[in-house]
C-alpha cells in the first residue's frame, strides 16, 4: 500500500516537474522573442538611416525625423488601443517616401508635419491606429502623384476615404477663391457626417499649422488666423476637444493682435510664482479633508487663457487687473462602487464649502444637464484665504477624459453601441439637413454653420418636461423650428411659464415652453431678424424661396446698401461691428473697407443686399447703438435685378490701415 503510494506521488512530481520545465520554456522563448522584436525594431531604424546617403537631408534632419517617429510610437504605446505599430511604420515609410527630399517653407523636412500632425491626434485627441496613418498620409494625395485608389491598395478603404475627405478641404476657406472654399468646407462636413475622424484629423492639421505660422508671410498668417477663429476654434469647442479650441484661440490671436496679446502674456508670466504659491495655500486644507473623507483625487490649477482673458476685458469693459478668475482649480476624482459620480462630486462639494464660503450665484451643475458638446462637470465659486474668488471644477475621470479629448473621442465607431442619440448626434443631424439642400450658397451655408458652433446655451423644458437645449438668445420661433418645422411655420406666439408671450421672446434656462400656432400663420422675411439657429434661418429662407419660384413674390428685389461708419478705433471693434451684421443682423458682406483717421478714429464701409427702406432703417438703427460708432450713414443703390449670391465671405481679421 505504501510502495503503491509512493509511486503515486513520484509520477505526480514527475508530471509537476514537467510542467514547471515546460512553462520556464515559454517564459525563456517569449523574452527572447521580445529581444529580436527590439532588435527588428532597432535594425529597422539602422536601415531607414542608412538611406541617408541617397537623402536630401542632412544626417541630423534624419537622425530628427526618425526621432519624432519614435516620439510618435512612444505616445501611441501609453493608449488604451490595440497596438498596430506595423500599419503605422508601414504609413511612415510610405509617406516619408511620397515627401522624399520636399522641405516646408521653414526649412524643416515636410515629413515633420504630418509626424507632428499625428502625435496630435494620438496624444491630444486619444484617437487610433486608423486615424495615425490617415494623419501621416493626409498631404501625400493632394502634393504627389499618388492617388486615393494608391492608398486603398496599399492600406485600406477606410483610410483612403478619410484622407480623400481631408484632401478637399485641402486650402482655407477665405482668400480670393471664398466661394469654392466655403463649398469644400461643405464636403468635409458630407465626410464627418459618415465619420467624425476626418474633421478631427483636419483639426490637428491646423494646429499645427498654427504653431508653425511665423514662417509664413504676414498677409498669409493674417488669412490663416481670422479663418481659425471664426470657423476652426469654434469647431474644436462644438467637439469638446477643449485644448485645442484654447491653443487655436490664443494663436489667432496672437497673429492678429500681437500687441495686445504681448501685454496680456507678460502680465500673466509675472504672476505665475504667486498664483503658485496661492494655489498651494488654498487646495492644501481641501486635500486633507479629501483624503480624510477616503476620496482617491489629482488636484491642479488652471490658469485662464491670453484670449478668454482678452475677450472677458473686452466684453465686460473691464481691465486685467479687474478680471478675477484668473486661476481656476480641478479636481478629478477616482469613482468608487458605493454611490454615483453625480453623488460623489457633490460631496466633493460639501467638502470644498465647508472650508470656503461659496458665491451664491456661481454654481454650476453641468452633471445634471450637460453642455451640448458633451461636458459634464461640478463648478462652485469660492472665497480664497486672501478674499479673492477662486473657481474650483469637480470632476470624475470619465468627466475629465470627455473634457480633455472631447466626446467624438469616444464615437460609435469605437464602442460599436447603439444609445440614446447624443447631443453631439443630434447636431449632425442638423448638419445634415443643411447639406440636404445644394441649392443653398455656399458662402450662406458656411455663415449658417457657424451659427450653429455656439459656445453657450440655454435649457429650456417642453410641456412633458422633456428638456431642450438651445443657443443663448434663442427665441420662441427658434424653439418651434427646432421642434418642427411644421410647427415652426404656423407658430403665432407660446405659453412660458404659463403666460403668453410673442414669437421675438428671447428663451430663458428653465423655461417652460408651449408653443402656440395659427393655420393662417405662415414664415414673413421680418422673422430672419427674430431667429438666430441655423436650422431655423434655413427653413425661413427655404420657404421664402419657394414662393419666389413660384411667382408670389416676384416684386421683392434685394438691391446693394452701403454703410458708411465712423468712430472710435479700439482692439477688436471690426470683429465686433462684423458680429452684429452677420450673426445679429443675419446680413452677408458683399464688400468691406476699412482706414484709419486720425485721433484714434476709424472709418469703416460695408456693403450688404437689402430689400426695403425699413431694413436700412434697422441696421442704421442697431449699429448706432455701439459705443464706439459715432456717426453712421446708409447709401442706397438704385434697385436692380436680383443677385443670385451674395458676395465674398467676411474677413475677420483684416487689419485696419
Amino acid at each position: 500500500m505504501n510502495k503503491k503510494k509512493c509511486t503515486y506521488y513520484g509520477e505526480k512530481y514527475f508530471f509537476l516537474r514537467i510542467i514547471c520545465i515546460i512553462r520556464l520554456f515559454f517564459v525563456i522563448l517569449r523574452a527572447n522573442c521580445g529581444i529580436m522584436a527590439s532588435c527588428e525594431r532597432q535594425k529597422a531604424a539602422i536601415e531607414r538611416l542608412q538611406h541617408m546617403g541617397k537623402s536630401d537631408f542632412t544626417y541630423d534632419e534624419e537622425q530628427a525625423i526618425e526621432q519624432e517617429f519614435q516620439n510618435l510610437l512612444y505616445d501611441y504605446a501609453h493608449t488604451v488601443h490595440r497596438q498596430k505599430v506595423d500599419i503605422i511604420t508601414k504609413a511612415y515609410l510610405f509617406a516619408k517616401q511620397a515627401h522624399k527630399g520636399v522641405r516646408r517653407r521653414s526649412g524643416e523636412p515636410y515629413i515633420m508635419h504630418p509626424l507632428a500632425v499625428a502625435r496630435i491626434v494620438v496624444r491630444d485627441i486619444g484617437l487610433g491606429s486608423t486615424s495615425i496613418c490617415a494623419a501621416l498620409l493626409h498631404d501625400v494625395v493632394e502634393d504627389t502623384d499618388y492617388t486615393v485608389d494608391d492608398i486603398a491598395h496599399h492600406f485600406n478603404e477606410r483610410i483612403a476615404l478619410i484622407v480623400d475627405g481631408l484632401t478637399k478641404i485641402s486650402g482655407g476657406v477665405f482668400g480670393n477663391q471664398a466661394e469654392k472654399q466655403a463649398e469644400n468646407f461643405r464636403k468635409l462636413l458630407l465626410t464627418m457626417s459618415s465619420d467624425i475622424r476626418v474633421v478631427l484629423i483636419k483639426l490637428a492639421d491646423r494646429l499645427h499649422n498654427m504653431r508653425t505660422l511665423s514662417a509664413q508671410p504676414v498677409e498669409k498668417q493674417h488669412k490663416i488666423a481670422g479663418e481659425t477663429q471664426y470657423i476652426y476654434a469654434p469647431l474644436a469647442h462644438r467637439l469638446g476637444l477643449f485644448s485645442v479650441k484654447s491653443e487655436l484661440e490664443d494663436l489667432s490671436f496672437k497673429y492678429g493682435f500681437p500687441e495686445e496679446y504681448q501685454e496680456i502674456a507678460n502680465r500673466l508670466a509675472a504672476l505665475k510664482e504667486s498664483q503658485m504659491e496661492d494655489y498651494q495655500t488654498f487646495i492644501e486644507p481641501i486635500s486633507e479633508k479629501l483624503h480624510e473623507l477616503g476620496y482617491q483625487f489629482t488636484s491642479s490649477a488652471r490658469t485662464k487663457s491670453v484670449y478668454s482673458i482678452w475677450r472677458k476685458m473686452h466684453d465686460k469693459h473691464v481691465s486685467f487687473d479687474d478680471i478675477y478668475d484668473l486661476m481656476a482649480v480641478r479636481i478629478v476624482f477616482q469613482p468608487d462602487d458605493q454611490s454615483s459620480e453625480k453623488d460623489q462630486c457633490w460631496g466633493i462639494y460639501t467638502a470644498i464649502t465647508d472650508i470656503y464660503r461659496p458665491h451664491p450665484e456661481r454654481i454650476r451643475d453641468w452633471i445634471s444637464t450637460p453642455k451640448a458638446n458633451g461636458y459634464e462637470a461640478l463648478h462652485v465659486t469660492v472665497m480664497g484665504h486672501k478674499g479673492q474668488w477662486v473657481e474650483v471644477q469637480i470632476r470624475s475621470e470619465r468627466m475629465n477624459e470627455i473634457a480633455e479629448h472631447g466626446l467624438a473621442a469616444h464615437w460609435k465607431y469605437k464602442t460599436g453601441k447603439q444609445d440614446e442619440a447624443s447631443e453631439l448626434d443630434k447636431w449632425l443631424l442638423d448638419i445634415k439637413e443643411l447639406l440636404e439642400h445644394p441649392d443653398t450658397d455656399a458662402m450662406a451655408f458656411l455663415d449658417n454653420f457657424k451659427l450653429n458652433l455656439f459656445a453657450h446655451e440655454v435649457f429650456v423644458f417642453t410641456p412633458k418636461g422633456e428638456v431642450k437645449t438651445l443657443p443663448q438668445n434663442s427665441t420662441i420661433l427658434d424653439f418651434a423650428y427646432m421642434v418642427h418645422s411644421d410647427l415652426g411655420e404656423h407658430c403665432i406666439g407660446a405659453k412660458v411659464n404659463h403666460k403668453t408671450v410673442p414669437i421675438s421672446y428671447v428663451l430663458q434656462s428653465a423655461d417652460q415652453v408651449e408653443i402656440l400656432t395659427a393655420s393662417t400663420q405662415e414664415p414673413q422675411r421680418e422673422w430672419l431678424g427674430i431667429v438666430t439657429t441655423a436650422k431655423a434661418q434655413t427653413a425661413i429662407k427655404r420657404y421664402l424661396k419657394s414662393l419666389e419660384e413660384d411667382g408670389e413674390q416676384q416684386n421683392i428685389v434685394a438691391y446693394p446698401a452701403t454703410f458708411e461708419l465712423h468712430g472710435i478705433d479700439k482692439v477688436g471693434i471690426i470683429v465686433k461691428i462684423l458680429g452684429i451684421i452677420s450673426d445679429h443682423l443675419n446680413l452677408n458682406i458683399r464688400d468691406m473697407h476699412v482706414t484709419a483717421a486720425e485721433d484714434d478714429q476709424f472709418n469703416c464701409k460695408i456693403q450688404v443686399l437689402v430689400y426695403d427702406e425699413l431694413q436700412c432703417e434697422n441696421i442704421c438703427s442697431t449699429l448706432r447703438k455701439v459705443p464706439e460708432i459715432t456717426n453712421v450713414d446708409c447709401l442706397v443703390a438704385k434697385k436692380a435685378e436680383p443677385e443670385k449670391k451674395e458676395g465674398t465671405l467676411k474677413k475677420i481679421w483684416k487689419k485696419i490701415t
